[in-house]
């Protein structure tokens, strides 16, 4: 019980700390204030969420929060990870739709399976592969975009200026070798609810 009480309150300092680290921006959503298309009241919101939400998966199990991972963009929230059986992939899709401010989940998490190396390595190798594609191509804002690669598939998550970004950060991951599909939850600003002016 001691524990728990204690890993809390590290997950709280954690959660409500104020200074930004590395890339993640002012509020830890993984895009900078500065770049970000989302007005800074609907990036506060979103990083609110995203902390409450991170914090009750860890207070369900503190697995979750290395195994699961989240990200909130203008009220949808969009989950991946690994979980050991589909019941946890409902309960955390439930916590999630219980979260205050969501109109949309998106729950990608996949059913652990026994670990296999070589795969493992492969998907890191086409997520640092589309990374390194988004940042030396000067059309794309790389920071404004979130992937994760699971068994050569990969889930691109974030906001786009128009439909030409969109399209040149798809056909980016399409030229990854041995990608069998991109899966991308990918926003237009113009499809933002409220947007800097």
């Amino acid at each position: 019980m001691k524990n728990r009480k204690i890993l809390l309150l590290l997950l709280l300092l954690f959660n409500i700390s104020c200074v930004g680290t590395g890339s993640s921006g002012l509020f830890g959503t993984g895009v900078s204030v500065a770049t970000d298309p989302r007005s800074l009241g609907t990036q506060i919101d979103d990083s609110i969420m995203q902390k409450n939400l991170t914090t009750k998966l860890a207070i369900l199990d503190k697995k979750y929060f290395i195994s699961v991972k989240t990200k909130v963009l203008d009220g949808r929230i969009f989950i991946t990870g690994k979980v050991d059986n589909p019941e946890e992939k409902l309960k955390i899709t439930k916590i999630a739709w219980e979260t205050n401010g969501v109109r949309s989940v998106r729950n990608d998490i996949k059913i652990k399976e026994s670990f296999n190396f070589k795969q493992s390595a492969k998907d890191i190798l086409i997520t640092s592969q589309l990374r390194t594609a988004l940042i030396i191509n000067k059309n794309i804002k790389s920071n404004n975009f979130k992937i994760d690669t699971y068994k050569k598939k990969i889930y691109i998550y974030g906001i786009a200026k128009n439909k030409e970004e969109l399209k040149l950060v798809i056909d980016e991951a399409n030229l990854i070798l041995d990608v069998e599909k991109v899966i991308a939850s990918i926003l237009l600003v113009e499809d933002l609810r409220i947007q800097k002016d």
